[in-house]
């Protein structure tokens, strides 16, 4: 059952990467399967993962309040 979450965490990540150009809210998804990630490398005592998973989060997190903050900033300025 670990795998299974292993997998799906790492599959989230997977297509939120890919489709991220589409959407900030790709970006905030990503986020969210990297911490997943994280949380499945420390259940499986992969720490040096488990580190750099969390540090991926804590990236996209802020890359998704940029963007965010950006496009919100230009709504505000075109309209």
């Amino acid at each position: 059952m670990l795998t299974v979450f292993g997998v799906i965490a790492v599959s989230i990540m997977f297509l939120a990467y890919w489709l991220e150009p589409r959407s900030k809210w790709m970006v905030l998804i990503f986020a969210g399967g990297s911490a997943l990630t994280a949380a499945y490398s420390g259940l499986v005592a992969a720490y040096p993962i488990t580190v750099i998973e969390t540090l991926w989060a804590l990236v996209a997190l802020q890359r998704f309040w940029r963007r965010h903050r950006s496009e919100r900033l230009s709504a505000l300025a075109a309209g």
